[in-house]
């Protein structure tokens, strides 16, 4: 679903390398698929890499510094943040500080932040229930 050009994904993989602290602490979560949910990361998304995604949930997950809290950086990412929204991908921002100082508060949040934002397709085939029919669609999606 999220690609990118080939000049992202080669800036994708040196972020792999050069993760943060905090970034590689909660990918040592994440990976373990907390509640079934699978994340990539640094995953290129058009010209921008995102820190975690996951599909299912359409979810993108931030971890921001404190370089996040100047102005203009906060700009930036409510532009980037209106990219992902209007490709219906919802986009979470923790603070580097949260994941360093709560990191189970943290999963927990992504994890309701995910169920919350999962398609009902994925949410049906998960729990067993029938998909919807006709007009019942029609709402369903909204």
């Amino acid at each position: 679903m999220l690609q990118g050009s080939r000049e992202t994904v080669e800036i994708a993989r040196k972020l792999r390398r050069e993760m943060s602290l905090p970034e590689v602490l909660l990918w040592a979560e994440l990976r373990k698929r907390p509640a079934g949910l699978k994340f990539r990361r640094q995953q290129p998304a058009s010209r921008r890499v995102t820190d975690f995604f996951c599909h299912s949930a359409r979810l993108v997950v931030e971890v921001d510094g404190q370089a996040h809290d100047s102005i203009e950086v906060a700009e930036r990412d409510a532009r980037r943040d209106a990219w992902f929204a209007r490709r219906r991908i919802k986009v979470l921002r923790i603070p580097a500080r949260e994941v360093l100082n709560n990191l189970e508060g943290v999963v927990l949040a992504i994890v309701q932040n995910a169920r919350a934002g999962t398609p009902l397709h994925h949410a049906a085939a998960r729990r067993g229930p029938p998909p919807l029919l006709g007009e019942d669609l029609v709402g369903a999606y909204r």
